[in-house]
């Protein structure tokens, strides 16, 4: 498929911590958030979701791109509402299963012949920032469009785990032949379902010459959805009169990050930096991301000292104070404390007003949206998603 780059960005759902081991016992780090409102202090549980993004960047895809880029937020913020069941409880525990999400992509002529014009862009990662600058980065190039082929490698070259509990998810888009390479997709699909793995198939074209191209045998054979889309379909966003104060609310929200360690300054600057890839797009992007902000999915205690205190073995003792901001170097570990709980406040408060205002921005939306007027790309991957996740006990919040 020669474009789909950027189609990778609605994969974007969005950021976790990944483990081994879903509805088990995690270290204490991995299970802060998850346990959140949702779970006794005693039991620390997790689930996760993970979700290979194989995306075509060859020429012809700048309109699927250019849905991804739009749509990636929306994503995110659906799946901050999802919950899972552990097991086979009548009585269970709901938890927020962390989101984990890898990127490939393929048929780029700029990649290297020897590995099948395929290259592993992000191993399964929680950084929604990441996750968003992996998308920004492709670039479209004309080449061969190996689809059996980077299945394969995917499988390979990712930590799919053991757990049956964990819901992973493979969603390749293009618009080539699905047969192409010297790996048979066939075989590529059935190893798939022997990990518990369900491949997606997202054909950009008519859905016929999809079927015909085998593009929807490739899903059937692992249980998954098959999904044609216009991927050259114009997303109109309707501009709401509470935009502008959630765009500028985000703004004050990156006041409360308080960066530490070697990458803490690299990362707050990947965050403004995402911020503003999002707005170029257009004004209702950004609002989506700044929602994405403000939910349990954006969460980054290895750079962020507000969400790193919530770690209840955090220590200010611990931290190397010259790799803190100018602001607190000189601070007693009392003053670092007393910032930091501040800043948490501020946080808080600014994160729900977004929420609030949110809230009031979909009703509007509702009320003057058309019929049919979401994008392909969010729509299917949405609809495949919930499909699939019903089946291993996940649900979302009314």
């Amino acid at each position: 498929m020669k474009n789909i780059k950027k189609a990778i960005g609605l994969s974007l759902f969005a950021l976790s911590f990944g483990t081994m081991y879903g509805c088990a016992f995690e270290n204490k780090k991995e299970t802060l958030i998850t346990q959140v409102s949702i779970t006794p202090p005693h039991k620390h549980v997790s689930n996760t979701v993970k979700i290979a993004l194989l995306l075509d960047t060859s020429n012809s895809m700048d309109g699927l791109i250019d849905q991804a880029k739009s749509q990636l937020w929306d994503i995110v913020n659906k799946f901050a509402y999802v919950k899972a069941r552990c097991g086979n409880d009548p009585n269970p525990d709901y938890i927020r299963p962390n989101l984990e999400i890898a990127l490939y992509q393929y048929g780029n002529d700029q990649l290297s012949s020897n590995e099948g014009y395929i290259q592993q862009v992000l191993g399964f990662s929680g950084d929604l920032d990441e996750i968003s600058e992996k998308l920004f980065s492709l670039k479209t190039n004309g080449g061969e469009e190996y689809c059996g082929t980077v299945i394969q490698t995917s499988l390979n070259q990712l930590d799919w785990g053991k757990n049956p509990d964990h819901l992973k998810m493979i969603f390749i888009a293009g618009n080539e032949p699905f047969t192409q390479g010297k790996i048979n997709y066939k075989d590529a699909v059935t190893n798939a379902k022997e990990k518990n793995i369900i491949v997606n198939t997202i054909f950009c074209g008519n859905y016929e010459q999809g079927v015909s191209t085998e593009w929807k045998n490739g899903a059937v054979l692992t249980g998954g959805d098959y999904i044609a889309i216009d991927h050259n379909k114009h997303v109109v966003h309707i501009d709401t009169p509470y935009d502008a104060k959630i765009v500028q609310l985000n703004s004050k929200l990156n006041t409360t990050y308080v960066s530490y360690g070697t990458l803490g300054k690299a990362k707050l600057e990947k965050q403004y930096l995402q911020d503003s890839n999002a707005m170029e797009v257009e004004e209702a992007v950004a609002v989506k991301r700044a929602v994405s902000k403000s939910s349990r999915l954006y969460n980054n205690p290895t750079w962020d000292l507000v969400d790193a205190s919530d770690d209840k073995d955090f220590d200010v003792k611990k931290i190397d104070k010259e790799q803190l901001p100018e602001v607190l170097k000189n601070k007693t570990d009392k003053e670092i404390e007393t910032y930091i709980e501040a800043k948490k406040n501020e946080r808080k408060k600014i994160q729900s007003e977004i929420i609030e205002l949110n809230k009031q921005r979909d009703s509007f939306i509702a009320k003057n949206q058309k019929e049919n007027a979401t994008g392909d790309l969010e729509s299917a991957m949405l609809n495949a998603i919930k499909k699939q996740a019903e089946k291993k006990n996940y649900k979302w919040d009314e």
